[in-house]
Order: C-alpha cells, then structure tokens, then sequence
C-alpha cells in the first residue's frame, strides 16, 4: 500500500486534534504538505522521570503523527521516538518498533505521557529495561501509543490492522524526525503488543514497501478475545482475574466498531466497570472488578454474537507471516497460557508462516521479557545483519 497525499486531509476530528496538540505541547506544527501516513506533526523534547533506565545521554522526543485507523480513516496518533548517542552506522540508526502491552483504553493510559508514580506506571516499570537495553545496543527505538491512547478518539484494543498501522507508521515518522534513522526495522511487541506484533509482521512489509522490515518479537501475544463472552458466561475459577478485561474489550471493540455498543452488551451491576475504563488505567480497573460480581456481567439478551465475530477476526491464527517471527512465552504466564500460544504457533507454522517458538520455564506474563532477553537480542542482531535465521518452524 503506498502513502497517500492530501487528498484525504478532511477528517475534521484530526484537523481539530493536531491545533490541540501543537498547543499542549508548545510546538507549532504546520500542516503537512503530504498528509500520508506517518506524517510527523509534533515533536517535543522529552525529559525522562527520575526513575527511566534509558541511558542518560539518548535523546527521546514525544511525537504525534498521522496514522490509519482500522476502517482507513486518517488518525492522530502520539508516541516516543528515542535515539542512541552518537554516530549511526553507515546506512543509519537501526530501528525497533515497541508494541506496549495493555495499559487502559483511557488517555492517560498512554505510555508517552507516564510519570513518576503514573497509572500506568507499574507495568512500564518492566519494560522500560527492554527499551533501554536496545537503545544502549544502537537501535533506536520507536514506541507508538496506538490508537486513541492520548489522543482524541477511542482505542481499538486489540485490532490488529490498527495497531500494525500505528506500530508501522510511528517508524515513517521518526525518520522525518531524525534524518540519521535507517530503512531498516523490526517490530517487537509484549501482550496486547504481541499481537499487535504477529499482524505487523503480515502486513507492515506491504503498508510501508519504502521500508525494510526485517522481522518480528512477539512475547506472550494476546489472543482468543473471540472466547470472551463464552467464557465468562460459563463462569469459573478464572473469570474473576479476568473480569478487569472486559470493560477493555468492549470498550475496544465499539472504537473500532460503534455498532458494538458497551453500554448495550454489559449488565446493570458491572456498568460502573465502563465508568472506570473510560479514564482510568488497569490498577484502577482492576480494583473496581473485584467489586462486581462475576455471575453478573452481560446485560440479558446482550449480542455477544457480534461481539465475538468481531474478535474472531482478530485472532492471529489466520495471519500469513511474510518476515521471520520469533515468539516468545513463559511457561508459567497466568494471563496468556502457554498452551494456547502452542497452537497459535503451530498453526502459524503448519500454514507456512516463518515463525520460531521459545518457551522459558518458570517466567510469569512480565518475567519473560527478561528471560528471553539473550535470545530475543541474537535473532534481531542476526536480522539487522541480513543474515539467515536459520529454521524456524519446530527449531
């Protein structure tokens, strides 16, 4: 797919949001003279919290830039762009594109605008070390906020074409920011970002062919949201852990598509959860869930149907890979089961995708992204290096 010109500059909310943001963060942006995807509107040096592990001497600037939604529409999106010190290697700075996991569908949920003590705080405190040690390794790290995270609009949670789009798009943009930044990149993506990861790696190479994307890092991919509402109306022990995900969910779902009503789907008692997810982030959520009781979610005579033909098309299994994938998952995660990423792999595989499979005994959800460190940094390194991964499928 190739970038688009002005042609499509006329979504009011855009326009609107962009003269927003450029005052919020006391940068003047003029419209751009091609409103493509990817287009950069707004750069402000950032100045990192007491409590960052990013190397001191990177420079890391909060951007807003231009995007497509799921349904083509043009979006505003922010995020952070961070450069190593120095001089890049000849052909410029090497890229990976973060895919955060989740955090909230609120706007202050947005992992660009987090301080010291924020509410999302806590689940960027395990990954910030992942970010910083790519950036101490040369890369440079784009990190995108996705959809309506921080910006006007609502947040597709776990729509895969969105986020590929802003995962993608946030690497245009941080080439216009940094003329030093390469062609080449590579996604890497924990949970929600996992997934976001998998459809980045099917479709990113096609969205932006003036780029070389090189491959893919996908840890504990987020997956089977098309059972939600299945299996929270049979019940069990697991549903309690999972009920802060469901205003999410359906919050997410009618982003990307408003006929898939929240308000419509959720029951009387479980309603003040929406209230909740509308602006706070998961902490919050979390502690409102155990307030609602877990027999009583869904309004009678909800559509779940809709909702989870929605999520069907969302799930990753059907991807077809087009760049080598390494997917990476503890054995003892509590929130994204082992098994299951088993049999997304292994379809994934049987399909044709390039896809290699690390399973790390005893790390939990979050411990992962440590355990798979060495790893995770050979297969980028041989990738940025062109050279062959080497099997992939049952390796």
């Amino acid at each position: 797919m190739s970038r688009r010109s002005t042609g499509k500059w006329r979504v009011a909310i855009v326009l609107a949001a962009i003269a927003l943001v450029a005052t919020a963060c006391g940068e003047s942006a003029d419209r751009p003279d091609s409103a493509a995807p990817g287009a950069l509107i707004t750069a402000t040096p950032v100045r990192l919290s007491p409590d960052t592990v990013v190397p001191e001497d990177a420079r890391t600037e909060r951007i807003t830039y231009l995007s497509q939604s799921a349904a083509g529409q043009e979006v505003l999106v922010s995020g952070t762009v961070t450069v190593p010190a120095g001089e890049p290697p000849e052909g410029g700075w090497p890229v990976i594109s973060w895919a955060h996991g989740t955090t909230g569908v609120g706007d202050a949920c947005a992992p660009s605008a987090h301080s010291v003590g924020g509410p999302a705080r806590d689940y960027l405190a395990a990954t910030d070390p992942v970010i910083a040690r790519w950036v101490a390794g040369g890369y440079a790290v784009a990190a995108t906020d996705y959809e309506g995270l921080g910006t006007p609009g609502g947040h597709p949670y776990m729509n895969g074409v969105s986020a590929g789009h802003t995962v993608t798009d946030i690497v245009r943009a941080a080439r216009e920011l940094d003329s030093r930044i390469g062609t080449k990149w590579a996604v890497a993506g924990h949970s929600q970002g996992g997934h976001a990861a998998l459809f980045t790696a099917a479709q990113g190479a096609e969205y932006a062919p003036e780029l070389d994307l090189v491959g893919a890092v996908s840890y504990a991919p987020g997956s089977r949201t098309s059972d939600t509402a299945a299996y929270m109306a049979a019940g069990g022990p697991g549903v309690r852990a999972a009920i802060p995900f469901l205003p999410v969910l359906l919050l997410g779902a009618e982003a990307a598509d408003p006929a898939l009503s929240a308000e419509a789907m959720i029951s009387d008692a479980a309603r003040p959860l929406l209230d909740v997810a509308r602006t706070g982030c998961m902490d919050q959520i979390k502690a409102a869930a155990a307030r609602i009781p877990a027999d009583d979610l869904f309004a009678p005579g909800a559509d779940t149907a809709a909702l989870t033909a929605y999520f069907a098309g969302q799930e990753p299994e059907e991807l077809n890979l087009t760049v080598p994938a390494l997917v990476a998952q503890g054995t003892t995660d509590a929130l994204v089961a082992a098994p299951i990423t088993t049999q997304i792999t292994e379809k994934l595989c049987a399909d044709g995708s390039p896809v290699g499979y690390r399973s790390y005994e005893g790390a939990d959800h979050r411990g992962v992204l440590t355990a798979a460190g060495d790893d995770v940094d050979a297969f980028l390194g041989t990738l940025f290096a062109g050279d062959d991964p080497g099997p992939m499928c049952g390796a």
